[in-house]
């Protein structure tokens, strides 16, 4: 009997865990070549994992719900009748299984999928924090004051070694000279949440994983950062009359249908390239100058929550290039086929609440960038145009664009002209311009 190990697979660079949400086959069931064996996540992205070859589903060796370091056996697949033979997938890691000290057995549990364990405080210890935390005789109490810069504030190991040093008032020594994450800055302590009455005919609907996330992204980027909005209102006529000019012809040509999307990336792009300040992201007391120009679409999915596909290096793109890539992940968002490396690196996002018909809004910045421009409906007004002959009132297409930034290191006049320059982009769109 041969069997194949199946394994988490990498689903990304920055990606190191995925979480099981569902077994589709049972141990027992026929597997063909591709036929997917469970869904994953991580973060924001649900992905159908396919077994490489065709057999029995013999053994699962985690259970839905469990969260597993990427490159560990999952599953055991029997893939013939020959005598006993272990196939190892070519990407699987070798994991030991000698533990010397209380440190490197909590290691090998989290290596081996251990869960993170809730504590009655509602704040999560990985086996490792608490093993460290045990022999250095920190209370439960002590753990709870430690400031925590993984996710959702999450004590980490690095975490706990840096405060060790300061304890009790020791002097530390002086650290090797590193950047500090997004989350370890100075954050308030998350309040808690008012309680809810529910009378006899109110409905209770659990949050589903997904927005969950957003949920606690939100609360994070509004604690993280003091936000500011901005707004200026565009007369975008020539874009708008070029598009119902080219668009017949652009889609007959591209096989792509333009949208306003593109168009409005492209001036942010422009836009980004003439103030790089708004192009950063803050570390501690550090300033991020990213190098790339990658742009985030916010996208409202069928269930009714949001994802942010990233187009990477937008400000390389031709208006072709923009227009085939934003419908692309468009397409890929709503039918959940993104890859956790396209929801990731973003460093500027735009989000078209025109969309809904809104006139503009004040949207939350999504950390760790600093800045976000949301695009309102696009209206016919009258409007004042100063000619020649002197000033008229003519029928206008004019839409709102509104910026929010991070007051820490966005103040008023980069971001106001910022976004000055990107309705200075969209208002001298060339109507006579070529596809």
């Amino acid at each position: 009997m041969a069997v194949f190990e199946l394994i988490m697979p990498k689903m990304g660079e920055s990606v190191a865990e995925a979480t099981i949400i569902k077994w589709l086959k049972k141990p027992g069931d026929q597997i063909e070549e591709d036929e997917p064996v469970l869904e994953i996540a991580t973060d924001k992205v649900d992905s159908e994992i396919p077994s490489p070859v065709a057999g029995i589903l013999s053994e699962i060796l985690f259970e839905e719900g469990q969260t597993i370091q990427v490159n560990h056996v999952i599953a055991k697949i029997n893939t013939s009748g020959d005598a006993p033979q272990v196939i190892a997938s070519p990407a699987a890691g070798a994991v030991k299984a000698e533990e010397k000290t209380p440190v490197q057995e909590a290691e090998a549990l989290m290596s081996a999928g251990a869960e993170i364990v809730n504590q009655p405080g509602g704040r999560f210890y990985s086996p490792l924090v608490k093993s460290i935390a045990k022999q250095e005789n920190i209370s439960f109490e002590e753990l709870e004051n430690i400031p925590g810069s993984g996710k959702d504030g999450r004590l980490t190991k690095e975490d706990l070694m840096a405060y060790l040093p300061n304890r009790n008032g020791k002097a530390a020594e002086k650290p090797a000279a590193t950047i500090p994450s997004v989350a370890a800055a100075s954050v308030p302590t998350k309040m808690q949440p008012p309680a809810v009455s529910v009378s006899g005919g109110d409905e209770i609907i659990e949050m589903d994983r997904m927005r969950k996330l957003i949920a606690d992204h939100m609360v994070m980027s509004k604690q993280v950062s003091p936000h500011v909005t901005s707004f200026v209102e565009a007369d975008v006529t020539n874009m708008v009359l070029w598009r119902e000019k080219v668009k017949a012809a652009f889609e007959k040509k591209e096989g792509e249908k333009i949208t306003f999307t593109p168009i409005i990336m492209e001036a942010v792009a422009k836009a980004i390239r003439d103030y790089p300040m708004i192009n950063i992201s803050v570390s501690g007391n550090n300033i991020i100058k990213r190098k790339h120009i990658n742009i985030g679409m916010a996208t409202a999915l069928p269930s009714g929550n949001l994802i942010v596909p990233v187009i990477k290096d937008a400000d390389q793109m031709n208006l072709v290039g923009l227009t085939k890539k934003v419908n692309e992940l468009a397409q890929r968002a709503r039918s959940n086929k993104l890859s956790p490396d396209e929801i990731q690196g973003g460093t500027f996002t735009i989000t078209n609440v025109g969309s809904f018909g809104n006139v503009m809004g004040t949207p939350i910045i999504n950390q760790p960038q600093v800045a976000i421009m949301a695009v309102g409906v696009i209206k016919k007004k009258p409007a004042v145009l100063e000619t020649p002959q002197g000033d008229v009132i003519a029928i206008r297409h004019m839409m709102f664009c509104s910026l929010s930034y991070d007051h820490r290191v966005v103040d008023g006049s980069l971001g106001g002209s910022f976004l000055r320059r990107v309705a200075d982009y969209l208002e001298s769109f060339d109507i006579n311009r070529a596809l």
